[in-house]
This record gives structure tokens, C-alpha cells and sequence, in this order.
């Protein structure tokens, strides 16, 4: 049975929840898949409108999700929800892996661009020719940051997937209302 009065998270959550959710989206249908490719041709970034919203969105992300963890630490509280230990646990796993990931895919954007001595390139005209702190660091040639950019972005798009799956069956199986404490 539905629980109508099941507490909801704070307007400013479910803002900043579903804010970093669509701009993660499209980043994700906008990156840059190829473009490496056509900078190692002499194509300018900046000429690309996927390159500057994938980039411009991915600054947003982390600016979200700084905001986020801050707004976590200094909330009142969260909504409790009646659920078996494992499925407790197995939300904390998911969430922290969220949470990872949505720091790891701009910090290996920047080291993917660094290392390979591409520009950042923004709205508005913004652009960053050269992050001369990646590009000279150990740091910088550990891996080919570009490949795990893509890969942990695939990784963020399954497991938000499988987030979205775990609502909807909390709200239509079990009826408990975690699903609605998330929606505006």
C-alpha cells in the first residue's frame, strides 16, 4: 500500500538531484565520441558545439556535485525508509558509487585534455589552451585518461540506470514511497 505521507527530501535535493541527472544525460548523448580523433587532425574543439556543451556540462556536474556534498553535510536530515538491511547496504553501495563517479568523470576529463595537451573549451567562448599542471605531472601519463573518461562515463549511465530501475520498483512494487520523496 502507498504511503502518502512518506517523508520527502528538501526542495533544494530534489533540485540539485535532478539538475546534475539531465545535465549528466546529455553530456553523456553529447560526448565526445570521435572527437579526439578529429583534434588529432587539426580540428579546433571550440568549432565543435558537441565538445563545448560535453565540456561545459561536465564543469557544471562537478560544480553540482560539489554543491551536492556540501548541501549533504549541512541538511537537516534525510528521509528514512522502512527496507531490509540488504537493500539498505546495497542503496549505500549504489549512491557511493554515484557519488564517486560523478567527481572521478571531470577529474579524468581534465586529465585526459592535460595529458594530451587539449584545450577545454566552454560556453561563451571560454577556452583553457593548455592545463601545464596535468600535462607536466606523473600523474598526466599513468593511463590514457581519455579511455577511462568514456569507460566510467558508460559505468555512471548503467549504474544511474539501475538507480532509476531500483525507484520504480520501489514505487510500483513495494509502494513505499522512496520514489516520490525524490520527485518535484
Amino acid at each position: 500500500m502507498a504511503h502518502p505521507t512518506a517523508p520527502r527530501y528538501a526542495p533544494l535535493s530534489r533540485a540539485l538531484h535532478w539538475l546534475t541527472a539531465i545535465a549528466v544525460t546529455v553530456a553523456f548523448i553529447l560526448g565526445p565520441g570521435g572527437f579526439s580523433r578529429l583534434m588529432r587532425q587539426g580540428v579546433d574543439p571550440a568549432t565543435r558545439p558537441g565538445i563545448v556543451w560535453h565540456e561545459s556540462l561536465g564543469l557544471l556536474v562537478l560544480a553540482l556535485t560539489l554543491l551536492r556534498l556540501l548541501w549533504v553535510a549541512l541538511r537537516p536530515g534525510k528521509p528514512q525508509f522502512d527496507m531490509p538491511a540488504w537493500m539498505q547496504a546495497l542503496s549505500r553501495l549504489v549512491h557511493g558509487a554515484l557519488w564517486a563517479l560523478l567527481l572521478a568523470l571531470p577529474a579524468t576529463a581534465l586529465l585526459a585534455l592535460g595529458s594530451e595537451g587539449r584545450p577545454l573549451t566552454l560556453l561563451g567562448g571560454v577556452r583553457v589552451d593548455q592545463l601545464p599542471w596535468i600535462a607536466g605531472s606523473r600523474l598526466g601519463g599513468l593511463a590514457d585518461w581519455g579511455d577511462v573518461h568514456g569507460l566510467l562515463g558508460d559505468v555512471l549511465m548503467w549504474l544511474a540506470g539501475l538507480h532509476a530501475l531500483a525507484a520504480l520498483f520501489h514505487h510500483f512494487v513495494r509502494r513505499d514511497g522512496v520514489l516520490a520523496a525524490m520527485l518535484p
